[in-house]
């Protein structure tokens, strides 16, 4: 058997020497990059600018002829967003940011339905409530828009045997929220 090997003893040669001095730089700048690179942090969905600490919600507007509505929306968004967004509430005064926003428009759906036993009749099986919302997050400080969105839309769907509208709502008002946090969340 062959040695295919060959062992390498002694000082290194002038000419390997010279080829390690004139790689050092390039190694010591790769070095370098590399620890640099080391201390860069990627904190997408980690909530808010580090400056807003605190949220102030308004009742949205509300254009719609379910009055009911702006106040289940706002309950929800106290209870949630400032927990979701590691935030606490303040006075729109004090706050670092203000969510805001519109109701543009609430429906009743029937997207699920079958046609009845009788010649001309339908039976509903499922609906749903489909709210359409603008809502807007700004920071008072810098003077900007965090986050918004001109068309939110949400649909909270309930079976018509066995459950009721307002459980149609509460589904729709609880993705709301969900969407909101969500959105708000994407920008960091």
């Amino acid at each position: 058997m062959s040695r295919r090997f060959r062992r390498i003893s002694g000082t290194p040669n002038a000419g390997s020497v010279a080829a390690l001095r004139r790689a050092a730089p390039v190694v010591a700048l790769v070095a370098w990059v590399a620890a640099g690179a080391c201390n860069y942090s990627f904190s997408a969905g980690a909530g808010m600018p580090s400056h807003v600490r605190t949220v102030a919600i308004l009742p949205f507007e509300n254009e719609t002829g379910r009055f009911e509505v702006t106040q289940e929306i706002y309950d929800a968004l106290l209870q949630e967003l400032p927990r979701a967004l590691g935030l606490s509430l303040a006075g729109e005064a004090a706050a670092d940011a203000i969510v805001s926003g519109t109701i543009l428009s609430y429906n009743l759906n029937a997207p699920l339905y079958r046609r009845g036993q009788e010649a001309e009749s339908v039976e509903v099986l499922q609906r749903e409530v489909r709210l359409s919302v603008e809502v807007q997050i700004l920071d008072r400080a810098e003077y900007t828009i965090l986050w918004d969105n001109s068309r939110l839309q949400v649909e909270g769907q309930y079976l018509d045997a066995s459950e009721t509208e307002e459980d149609g709502r509460a589904e729709a008002i609880e993705l709301l929220v969900q969407e909101i946090v969500d959105g708000a969340q994407s920008n960091w």
